[in-house]
């Protein structure tokens, strides 16, 4: 159970401290400018503050907020790391909306602040997933309206077509990590890029019936499919249950929770349940725990209000 009564998140100094033990273990500080290692000294007084270090090096002074995504930022540090907890520890997000009330700060700085802590989340690929022995599920879905209107023989308005949706395909380890990925459409070219660069040749590959999975499934260790056009989901280990459900958890958030999303900012929503799903409880990670990794994550990071609002890196 969340503990938000932790000084973490009302004082600015317990969060300060937080953030410096998490960066900086042992209590050895490393200048964020040039690199160097333990030389930084704690400066005090009234003029400067508590929490300011002074690098002899390059002779530049700085807090545990410079080179992160809190750089610059005037909001205090405790509303940073409660609005890190409180997404790190929603199963399906929180919206800027729900974070604006809960922070007391504007809108658009919640939204603002919410973006910057998914670009913390963003975790650096160790390796194709799967290996020998390993199952790896992949499927695709859509995000969006469907299509365009028409009227069948009944009169009824009915819909179909997906060109303009958004287009993710997603890779789940059964047991392990997951990988979403945000293409620009389903051909087979586009999906044999995608299974190469992220999928390890030994692993057993399950998929659907779909059509583009038929020929790169064949570079791989095995590949076994299930029809759901003829209602089958599972036929002994054969399923793609394990993503459908990482695609369950992440439409009830995207439709239920953020209701809109630009073209632009889909990466950075996947990122958020690609990290929440590989940081899962299943895994023996507590909230707390999470919310550190994601805190650990700031660093080496900025992302600034027009490179937010522009296009997708």
């Amino acid at each position: 159970m969340t503990d938000l009564t932790n000084p973490i998140f009302t004082d600015e100094t317990a969060a300060r401290l937080h953030l410096e033990r998490i960066r900086w273990p042992n209590g050895v500080v490393i200048c964020p400018y040039c690199g160097v290692v333990g030389n930084a000294k704690a400066l005090g007084g009234k003029s400067m503050g508590c929490g300011w270090y002074h690098c002899p090096d390059c002779r530049k002074k700085f807090t545990v907020r410079v080179g992160t995504v809190y750089e610059r930022s005037h909001i205090p540090l405790h509303k940073w790391v409660l609005a890190t907890h409180l997404l790190c520890a929603s199963k399906k997000g929180m919206s800027a909306h729900q974070l604006h009330r809960m922070l007391g700060v504007t809108y658009k700085s919640a939204w603002f602040m919410a973006h910057r802590i998914r670009e913390s989340m963003i975790e650096t690929p160790t390796g194709p997933l799967g290996g020998s022995g390993k199952t790896v599920e992949v499927d695709e879905t859509f995000l969006g309206q469907q299509g365009h209107e028409f009227s069948n023989e009944k009169g009824w308005q009915q819909k179909r077509g997906y060109g303009d949706m958004k287009k993710i395909v997603t890779l789940v380890e059964r047991g392990g990590k997951a990988r979403s990925i945000k293409v620009e459409n389903l051909r087979l070219p586009e999906i044999q890029r995608v299974l190469r660069e992220n999928l390890a040749r030994e692993s057993a590959l399950m998929t659907d019936e779909a059509h583009h999975y038929t020929r790169i499934g064949k570079i791989f260790q095995s590949h076994e499919t299930v029809q759901h056009s003829k209602k089958e989901y599972a036929r002994g280990k054969v399923s793609t249950n394990t993503v459908e459900g990482f695609f369950s958890i992440f439409k009830r958030g995207m439709r239920g929770v953020y209701q809109q999303c630009g073209e632009n900012h889909l990466h950075r929503y996947l990122v958020e349940f690609d990290f929440r799903y590989n940081n899962r409880a299943s895994l023996e990670i507590s909230d707390s725990e999470r919310r550190d990794l994601a805190l650990l994550g700031a660093e080496g990071k900025r992302l600034t209000y027009r490179r937010t609002n522009g296009a997708a890196a």
